[in-house]
């Protein structure tokens, strides 16, 4: 089953209201589908909006719901919301039948863990071995046979998991054109946010964002190089874990960047996020980047959730950089601070932190040598018959498909990779090390050590603005991802806030494997708070 499919790539002016009309009842709930969104077993209806895993989980012991129904239930919500949001690109046939399995293996007394028959929407950048595509996105992927799971879908597999489907994304995770739409891809058209229909639900993870906050699903996963996963997080009203690089294993991912990807959890609280981070954290010998991660892996990051986390803590707040690019965003920052202040929290405001514009033109150096170092490797993975085993494939297919693949941007991101050299070239070699020196030695960890602080908080970016497929992404969004992104350290985003019906997170960043530290604060901030709610699904702004 393909929800969105291949379909018409863009909604036309007329095509979208007619389908916002249509949504407005679709997306009200009626009761005919509500009662299908319900799930009832021995007289006992469950809800599911906003249900957190450690509750749906408490369901399915007390034999209140079958991880079969709570599938089922998320599939309808798919059927009934996925033409609006165009958030998942394909669903898993075998989902059901696993549900089936982990319901009997339960009913046998075995339960693996806090995941056991939760259901998990993936992003289509993570391969799975089964009938599922992995194309991030692209039609020059669709039919390619990958070699084996992902590591992390072999993890949450393993911890009982149900990978429910593929989530739409911006394709090629936004790294084929400077001028594209964040949530677009060739495969699912564009996706939308969640809240306000005509708004960008932020990239590149936007289908993960978008399902999530939708409630079409408990849990999902993301990937992000520089704000992939934080962004769409921040945008559409969740909780995101960008983890440092190497806690998470990315063989199996569809890459960008060897040096800034990793995959992390998208979830509608900080609890849910760290019961996934849990589950996909981990050693694989097929990423050499997790070896560091030796000693710094947590079995269960739940045990650091402290509602009195924040008594204590020192903070910093790097205002010369990464504020003022949004007035709402920043007085969403000042209520958030005063709320941190009072559940006893130093603020230590400014912490001058350094421009990342200092090493944004080196990150893009970077970048484009991983990418076609790193595509290249990917691909030469893919069974023999694959339409593409190359960038310069890659290149080629868009240029004869361009009216599916191209009628929007073109792909100048991937003409210039192309052009790169290999890993050893002194360009790459000297903007590397410019952005580890900027963004760690003197920039996270000088700042941290100057003022003693346990962690650096910013707004992660302003309000959602509007798709412009004509354009590409109108910015005035600003953001504060690129400095843990390029230093590799971890970064979390928890709702802040909302104006004009339109989410906005706050971002805690730190060290290198300073997660248990980071889900801390986050989470004794998001009780101290408590921001989150559904969305709305309104077709323009509410002004």
């Amino acid at each position: 089953m393909k929800p969105g499919g291949r379909g018409d790539p863009e909604l036309t002016r007329r095509a979208f209201v007619a389908a916002t009309a249509a949504a407005g009842a679709a997306l009200a709930w009626p009761s005919q589908l509500d009662a299908l969104a319900r799930p009832v077993r021995d007289g006992a209806p469950i809800e599911l909006d906003e249900i957190s895993v450690a509750a749906l989980q408490d369901a399915m012991g007390k034999g209140a719901i079958t991880s079969r129904a709570a599938c089922e239930a998320y599939l309808a919500r798919i059927a009934a919301r996925n033409d609006a949001l165009r958030s998942v690109l394909e669903l898993n046939p075998d989902a059901l039948a696993i549900a089936d399995a982990l319901d009997a293996e339960r009913r046998a007394g075995k339960v693996r863990g806090p995941m056991h028959g939760i259901p998990v929407l993936i992003k289509d950048n993570v391969a799975t071995l089964d009938k599922m595509q992995t194309t991030a996105g692209s039609l020059a992927l669709v039919g390619a046979k990958v070699p084996r799971d992902a590591f992390i879908a072999a993890r949450l597999r393993a911890a009982g998991a149900v990978i429910l489907g593929k989530t739409n994304l911006s394709e090629w995770a936004n790294f084929r054109s400077s001028h594209s739409s964040s949530g677009w891809s060739g495969r699912g058209g564009q996706c939308r946010n969640p809240y306000v229909l005509d708004r960008t639900p932020s990239g590149s993870s936007s289908g993960t964002g978008t399902s999530i906050s939708a409630n079409l699903c408990a849990v999902g996963i993301g990937t992000e190089t520089d704000g992939s996963i934080v962004d769409p997080s921040s945008r559409c009203g969740l909780v995101g874990i960008k983890p440092t690089v190497g806690l998470v294993s990315r063989a199996g991912i569809i890459p960008i960047s060897h040096t800034q990807d990793t995959a992390g959890p998208m979830a509608r609280t900080v609890a849910d996020a760290a019961i996934v981070l849990s589950a996909i954290a981990g050693v694989d010998a097929r990423d050499t980047a997790t070896a560091g991660a030796q000693g710094h892996i947590a079995a269960d990051y739940t045990k650091f959730l402290d509602p009195k986390g924040l008594a204590g803590a020192r903070i910093g707040v790097p205002r010369e950089h990464y504020t003022g690019y949004s007035v709402h965003a920043d007085r969403l920052l000042d209520d958030a601070i005063a709320v941190m202040r009072a559940a006893g929290a130093t603020i230590v405001d400014p912490a001058p932190l350094g421009s990342d514009d200092d090493y944004g033109r080196a990150e893009g150096t970077v970048l484009r040598y991983d990418f076609k170092a790193d595509i290249n490797a990917y691909l030469a993975e893919l069974a023999p018959g694959a339409a593409a085993r190359t960038l310069a494939d890659l290149i080629a297919y868009n240029e004869a498909h361009r009216d599916q693949e191209m009628p929007f941007f073109g792909q100048e991101t991937f003409i210039k990779a192309e052009a790169k050299g290999p890993l050893t070239d002194k360009e790459y070699v000297d903007a590397l090390a410019l952005c580890r020196r900027l963004s760690r030695t003197e920039g996270i960890d000088a700042t941290m050590d100057k003022y003693k602080l346990d962690a650096i908080i910013s707004p992660t970016n302003g309000p959602a603005t509007p798709i412009d497929l004509v354009n590409g992404d109108c910015g005035g969004g600003g953001g504060s991802s690129s400095p843990a992104a390029v230093a590799g350290y971890p970064s979390i985003t928890v709702p802040m806030g909302y104006t004009f019906g339109l989410p906005a997170g706050l971002a805690f960043f730190g060290r290198a494997w300073s997660e248990p530290v980071l889900i801390k604060l986050a989470f004794a901030y998001e009780q101290a708070s408590k921001h989150r709610r559904p969305p709305t699904f309104l077709a323009t702004a509410a002004l």
